[in-house]
């Protein structure tokens, strides 16, 4: 009978095993796919934003590489004013300039960016265009040559380096933008990190309040039922709610109790009949 009882209902509800198994398996499948989601968002952001960072600053060198040149080519002509010698007249390698504006179209990736680049082309190619006349203007009787440097070539190059700063102070915005874009990426990419942890304590406190609550708890007050009544001979009369292995447990413990009072009552009245 009292082994009837004990098995009765075992199957109704999954085993504790099972539960135990299920509540950290939740978690630990919660942890691992924060965890990943973390790691691929971060990489993601990271590369693009890596990206972005190396293009601005290859845009960068580029620009400063392109002003350099034009600087000490206008600096060369203006020597040439100044000391009335034709004959230091330098030579200008179009083709590296043309070469680095290439790869600085090919580095600038915001079509504003492009258009920025367009208007160093446009005004470098009307500041080469008017240089190419100096020869011509100083071998001129009728020209002055000072005053066509200073105010018909000086406004070309004026205009370029106008056009060119414009493209640095865009460049370097951008290059802060994405700078930024990579701090906001990595504190957004640990986001999932953080609320897995925080989802992760709190699964394992409410686990422990179960355990606490459907487990423990039950298992003292039965084995403090059995020391009472081992000790005073006290009816176990212990009873909560469920129908898992620890109910049968305390229902089988129970009824074992219940009988071997029986007994003893029994062997007490033949004793005293004798």
């Amino acid at each position: 009978m009292a082994f009837g009882l004990f098995r009765r209902n075992q199957e109704k509800r999954p085993s504790m095993r099972i539960r135990l198994v299920r509540a950290l398996g939740s978690i630990a499948a919660v942890l691992l796919l924060s965890g990943i989601i973390s790691i691929l968002e971060y990489r993601r952001m990271s590369d693009y934003v890596s990206e972005l960072i190396a293009s601005n600053i290859e845009s960068i060198n580029l620009s400063q590489r392109l002003a350099d040149i034009t600087r000490e080519y206008d600096q060369q002509m203006l020597a040439v004013v100044v000391s009335n010698d034709i004959s230091i007249m330098p030579e200008f390698d179009l083709e590296d300039f043309t070469a680095q504006a290439d790869s600085l179209k090919a580095s600038v990736k915001s079509p504003a960016g492009m258009r920025m680049v367009d208007s160093v082309v446009v005004s470098f190619d009307a500041f080469m265009k008017t240089s190419m006349k100096f020869d011509e203007v100083f071998l001129a009787d009728s020209v002055n040559t000072g005053e066509w440097f200073f105010g018909t070539l000086q406004p070309r190059y004026s205009k370029f380096r106008e056009d060119i700063n414009v493209l640095n102070e865009s460049i370097h915005e951008e290059l802060q933008t994405n700078s930024a874009n990579f701090d906001a990426g990595f504190y957004r990419s640990i986001i999932p990190g953080v609320v897995s942890v925080g989802a992760g304590l709190l699964m394992i406190f409410l686990l422990l309040y179960f355990i606490m609550v459907g487990y423990v708890n039950p298992i003292y007050k039965i084995s403090a039922g059995i020391d009472a009544y081992k000790a005073t001979g006290r009816v176990f009369n212990y009873a909560f709610d469920g129908d898992d292995q620890l109910a049968n447990i305390n229902t089988g413990v129970s009824d074992l109790t219940e009988e071997n009072h029986e007994l003893k009552r029994r062997i007490k009245a033949l004793r005293e009949k004798e």
